[in-house]
């Protein structure tokens, strides 16, 4: 009896489980379907993507290459395409014109315009779907066509070879913004993740700020050292941006945003676009990131000149430590997180789609964002709330800086140079 009373306690216990399962799959489902009927007036602007880097690397940089109509996602490695644009509710979309930090500084000017003109020959070869935007006022009318409003974003201060007349050009190129570092420090700013050399920035780096202000180019803070974050800060008349970065108490990696400078946002009026990186949103994934380098560094160590035996190592490290998973919940905890620490004005979604190899689990391309903004309302986020996050923040934040720019029409153009070594 006590057997058979155990035995129908279970059913009921898994009949329960799946009853309150399938009750929160028609919870989400019904808020996913929510999130679409808001994003048909309120344009989602994801703040960072590089469609134009996975071009070049995979097609050359042809942009006919692929039929972007359709959905890639069984045939290419691409995240990004138009049948996973409108299904994810996108409205705006920031084209990233990133080139490495490796490349010779003139190689990384001649390179990124190479990248500005490919985002802009992807516009071109889907005119009904993309519409070239460079204002908010722009953004706006391009969502209201039906089209995604399409922007330009540059990654990596390199680019501009310490000439802000080259800064000067991109701009009248289209690129409304610009990451100050990559992953490693400039001449003129440190980044998270490279030997610091000034403190945050040079002279010249606050030069490239305030220009930045005067041109009315967002000042983007993702990829940078605390203390460029602090110094941009500080320098900037307008609100800064972290293109596509997470919250460091959240995931413990140099690359998100700690809390000290999430909680001087709301003084700022800036925005933090949260990435989905699986190394920037999850611990998990962090720490096991960490641990495979250090193994891979004791095999480099072991093998000297025997790249074949440090992947074997690798190959039976990683078959004893299986990849951990980032998840739609990691994702969410960063975005809490932020709301929480610097106020629901200042959260946006930058995901780094196709500038990433993997992603968090069931999200594997663009069409990922209706299940994260529903997961917010599931979780008591109200109709005003998610129209902030999907895109009227952003709007907000461009206002702002091209409020600042028009102040300063009658500012002339800074001529400034890096300080050059003092002659022996």
């Amino acid at each position: 009896m006590l057997r058979r009373a155990a035995l129908l306690l279970a059913v009921s216990v898994v009949a329960l489980s799946g009853a309150m399962s399938g009750a929160a799959q028609a919870q989400s489902a019904a808020s996913e379907a929510r999130v679409m009927q808001l994003l048909k007036t309120t344009p989602l602007i994801d703040g960072h993507n590089d469609l134009p880097w996975a071009l070049r690397q995979q097609y050359g940089n042809d942009v006919h290459a692929v039929d972007l109509t359709t959905n890639l996602s069984a045939s290419t490695r691409l995240h990004t395409d138009i049948a996973r644009l409108r299904a994810g509710g996108v409205g705006g979309q920031f084209w990233s014109v990133y080139v490495p930090a490796s490349l010779t500084p003139l190689e990384a000017v001649e390179e990124t315009f190479e990248q500005i003109d490919t985002a802009k020959r992807i516009i071109g070869a889907y005119p009904e779907t993309f519409g070239l935007a460079t204002t908010a006022d722009q953004v706006e009318a391009v969502f209201k066509s039906g089209r995604i409003a399409s922007l330009i974003g540059m990654e990596g201060g390199y680019s501009i070879d310490d000439s802000l007349a080259l800064l000067r050009e991109f701009y009248g190129a289209g690129a409304r913004y610009m990451t100050l570092t990559h992953s490693k420090t400039t001449t003129w700013a440190d980044s998270a993740t490279d030997a610091p050399k000034w403190g945050g920035l040079s002279p010249f780096g606050e030069a490239v700020v305030k220009e930045m202000n005067r041109l009315g180019m967002m000042v983007d803070l993702s990829h940078v050292s605390e203390e460029t974050m602090l110094d941009a800060m500080r320098v900037s008349d307008a609100p800064v941006i972290f293109s596509h970065s997470s919250a460091r108490a959240v995931t413990d990696h140099p690359r998100n945003v700690p809390d000290r400078v999430l909680r001087m946002m709301p003084d700022d009026g800036g925005i933090v676009m949260i990435n989905l990186a699986p190394g920037f949103v999850s611990e998990r994934v962090r720490a096991w990131n960490g641990a495979r380098a250090g193994e891979e560094a004791r095999l480099k160590t072991l093998n000297p000149g025997d790249p074949g035996a440090v992947e074997r190592g690798l190959k039976t490290w990683e078959a004893a430590h299986p990849t951990p998973q980032a998840t739609l919940a990691d994702v969410v905890a960063h975005i809490q997180h932020v709301r929480t620490v610097a106020g629901v004005d200042h959260i946006g979604l930058g995901a780094d789609f196709d500038g990433i190899g993997s992603l968090p689990e069931g999200m594997g391309g663009v069409d990922a964002y209706p299940r994260i903004l529903a997961a917010l309302m599931d979780a008591g986020w109200t109709e005003a709330d998610i129209r902030k996050i999907a895109g009227e923040n952003l709007l907000r934040v461009m206002r702002a800086v091209e409020a600042v720019a028009a102040s300063k029409a009658n500012e002339r153009p800074s001529l400034a140079r890096p300080a050059t070594p003092a002659q022996g």
